[in-house]
């Protein structure tokens, strides 16, 4: 590929032409978003964003749940309310989540330039997607201990998504590229106190990419050396990173292929250990279990070890929790993660009788692989042990577009939208891939819905 910087080979990889097949499975990821952000935006903590987005002033992009806003307001609105739940879709081997970022840029700029095409939309999510995640894969784990991968990659999937459907150049995309880089952030301190910024860093991402588009598209040029150069993102970032990675195999399969979906409420580090434990379970035929052990790769611990949590948010990453509605329902849908669910005694029993453990096999297989593996014992005398090297939804565990549209029902159900309403927009999505328009799309997605909460602390 061309271009003696990083950014340039970048750009040149991203503008590959796009087939029938990877827009049938951008398609598939764009329902899933869909879901995720109707889900989303009855939830505490994206009201306000949705407001914030409001003050800029009214403009020709849909803001899901709320009213029409110009195409960085708007991008910035649809991030938060497509991640704020935990069922957005995850690369495995980059460590972050495309689809929140991605799509809320790609439908802004999309409807900010009056464009129709639906090919060009899921096109722009392919290349999209391709960028986030070879920067994620690249950056090393160093990156990840400090930093949100979603936040500081997001912006260079966005920024080529953007650059997608505004037809620029490599030159212009690199541009972009170097700018997007240039406003990277996302401090993991959002972990340790009960707040809904983690979600926040999904719409800023997606805002950054699609200012950094349009200026590109106006002749704003961007540094070049944004990845490889000194004082790059990499020198800043990356502490064990390879930034040649970012443009490496340009020939290789979109990586939109290997994207995970995610069928449980839950970070995807719990993902894993809810399935050995509904597996457990199975086996069990309803005998009572006196004690549970579940054993997972060292970040599932990292982020996921909590005995106790005490709202929503800390439950979505929760080991324990997990592991005992999985126990208790057979399921670990949204339902299992309210206030209500967290403090019922049954649950919280439960929950006390749940031991987490690194598994060193799991972590050396990590992150290519997110497995787990658990251990019960039952009152009555037996033992049962499982192990799942992989988490359902995973490219080793496939699941289908009949589950996804399952999946989507289900987000549209507890965002309010009716049975005829779902059924539009679930449509509308998959025939983007067919020839479908965007405004079409966009008209099914809904404005404001009813039972929006705020709220300071999640």
């Amino acid at each position: 590929m061309s271009g003696r910087w990083i950014s340039e080979r970048l750009a040149a990889i991203a503008l590959r032409p796009v087939a029938r097949g990877d827009r049938a499975r951008a398609a598939l990821h764009l329902l899933d978003w869909a879901g995720c952000v109707v889900a989303g935006t009855v939830e505490p903590g994206t009201a306000e964003v949705r407001r914030l987005a409001a003050r800029e002033g009214a403009g020709p992009c849909t803001v899901v749940g709320g009213a029409p806003a110009g195409p960085q307001a708007a991008a910035l609105a649809n991030g938060p309310a497509g991640a704020i739940l935990e069922m957005d879709d995850v690369d495995k081997r980059a460590l972050l989540h495309p689809g929140p970022v991605v799509w809320p840029a790609a439908l802004a700029v999309a409807q900010a330039q009056g464009l129709e095409s639906g090919a060009a939309l899921l096109d722009a999510g392919v290349r999209g997607y391709e960028a986030m995640i070879r920067v994620g894969r690249a950056v090393g784990p160093g990156h990840y201990a400090r930093f949100h991968a979603t936040a500081t990659c997001g912006g260079f999937g966005a920024a080529t998504a953007g650059a997608s459907l505004l037809g620029l150049s490599q030159a212009q995309m690199a541009w972009a590229l170097g700018n997007a880089g240039q406003q990277a952030f996302g401090l993991w301190r959002v972990r340790h106190e009960p707040v809904f910024t983690k979600a926040l860093h999904d719409g800023w991402a997606a805002a950054n990419g699609v200012a950094a588009a349009l200026l590109a598209a106006d002749g704003f040029a961007g540094p070049l050396g944004v990845f490889e150069g000194e004082q790059g993102f990499f020198a800043g970032f990356c502490p064990d990173g390879d930034a040649a990675w970012v443009a490496a195999d340009p020939d290789a399969a979109w990586a939109i292929h290997d994207v995970s979906f995610k069928p449980h409420a839950a970070c995807r580090h719990g993902h894993a250990v809810i399935d050995a434990v509904l597996a457990l379970r199975a086996r069990a035929e309803g005998a009572a279990p006196e004690l549970i052990e579940v054993a997972s790769y060292a970040d599932a611990l990292t982020f996921c070890d909590r005995p106790e949590p005490r709202s929503p948010a800390q439950a979505k990453f929760s080991l324990q929790h997990a592991a005992a509605v999985a126990w208790r329902f057979g399921d670990a849908g949204l339902v299992r993660f309210t206030p209500e669910a967290i403090a019922e005694p049954a649950t919280a029993a439960l929950r006390a009788r749940v031991r987490v453990a690194e598994d060193p096999g799991a972590s050396a297989r990590y992150p290519a692989r997110f497995g787990a593996s658990a251990r019960v014992r039952l009152a009555d005398g037996r033992e049962i042990a499982v192990e799942t090297p992989d988490a359902l939804g995973d490219p080793e565990r496939p699941v289908g577009p009949e589950d996804l549209k399952a999946k989507a029902r289900a987000l549209m159900a507890w965002g309010g939208l009716d049975a005829s309403a779902t059924d539009r927009l679930i449509a509308a999505a998959l025939s983007l891939a067919e020839g479908g328009s965007v405004p079409d799309f966009a008209a099914a997605l809904p404005g404001a819905l009813p039972g929006a909460k705020s709220g300071a602390r999640p």
